[in-house]
């Protein structure tokens, strides 16, 4: 029977992804060969300690649980917007820690970012090189166009972190598409076509393609050394990936990239939800981290705070040995108004 929520936000692991119900006829894709998902520790980032402490301390809060789960069932990205601070960019690795989904692939865009950046690296020079040294060491120039010389490409291509989550996985990967709004004006358009039809082509895959047996090339995916086949430069996914594209509202996105996503908008928590925040992070809140979020929450109606300067201010306050005025000085350099200039002077 098909299970709801999937995603429960309780952080306990499980493999509730295997009850997922069928997508949409819309959203269905066939890729293969069909690829088994990467073992959790297979990319050393992704299980560095402070992405996996993310990923068992983020506390979700009702209206995320439930848009978290819209976005697994309709095989939709998932659009989380916010201020700073919100646990906007956390939210994914809980949720691949929760479903066992395996290494967070992340990409982090900047106004720099392509399409191809995310799809694919391809280095021709690399390429060259190499063909130079092998044919000194067989004192004789490798003739152009042979099969050798063409099946070489896939020695130097590497896929990008959505080049690789829309592999032909049999459960779906997590990626991180972080600071969306930070892109060039066409990324969202450029990413429509690849997120709705699950695939994209490799050129330089394809015209090799030609010139091997069956066609296919083995390449290195995101964030490990192991390699994927690749079948005559086409790549279509199995099990849509879980993406979440994170945006601080520093820009408007198109309707058409609107209406292919699942959207939630992360508010300031409540003083509930910053104690429940905090005992995951750093145990039961004594009574001067209660007074600490209280003041938070004063601070916070007057302009932006992220929540790791509370936890940052806690944090010393439960190891450090000053006195409270010493501390209560401290927590008001560690709690500025983001965007608000440093004061200079000491205390």
């Amino acid at each position: 029977m098909p299970l709801w929520p999937v995603y429960t936000g309780t952080s306990a692991p499980h493999d509730g992804i295997a009850q997922l119900p069928p997508p949409p006829p819309w959203r269905a894709f066939d890729g293969g060969p069909v690829l088994d998902p990467p073992d959790a520790s297979a990319d050393h980032s992704a299980v560095s300690p402070d992405r996996v402490h993310r990923a068992e301390t983020y506390r979700a809060t009702e209206e995320t649980v439930q848009l978290v789960n819209a976005a697994l069932y309709l095989r939709r990205p998932l659009l989380v917007t916010g201020p700073p601070g919100t646990g906007k960019s956390s939210l994914v690795y809980a949720v691949a820690r929760e479903l066992r989904l395996g290494p967070v692939l992340r990409w982090n865009i900047t106004s720099r970012s392509t399409l191809h950046d995310g799809l694919y690296q391809y280095d021709p020079l690399s390429r060259l090189y190499a063909a130079r040294q092998r044919a000194a060491h067989h004192d004789r120039p490798e003739p152009p166009g042979e099969a050798s010389d063409e099946s070489g490409i896939e020695h130097h291509l590497r896929l990008g972190p959505l080049g690789t989550a829309l592999l032909p996985y049999g459960r779906p990967r997590a990626l991180l598409i972080d600071e969306i709004d930070k892109s060039d004006l066409d990324l969202p358009n450029d990413l429509l076509n690849v997120l709705e039809e699950g695939q994209y082509q490799i050129p330089e895959l394809v015209r090799a393609a030609r010139l091997t047996p069956d066609g296919t090339a083995r390449v290195l995916a995101d964030g490990t050394d192991e390699r994927v086949p690749v079948v005559r430069g086409h790549v279509r996914c199995r099990a849509f990936p879980f993406v979440v594209l994170t945006s601080n509202g520093e820009r408007e996105f198109p309707p058409a990239f609107l209406r292919r996503c699942v959207t939630l908008h992360l508010r300031r928590p409540d003083d509930r939800h910053l104690a429940d925040i905090v005992r995951a992070h750093l145990g039961e809140p004594d009574a001067y981290a209660q007074e600490l979020i209280g003041r938070f929450l004063e601070r916070t109606s007057a302009g932006d705070l992220a929540t790791d300067q509370l936890l940052n201010a806690i944090y010393l306050a439960r190891t450090s040995d000053l006195g409270t005025e010493t501390l209560d000085q401290l927590a008001e350099r560690l709690m500025p108004h983001l965007g608000q200039s440093t004061q200079t002077d000491v205390f």
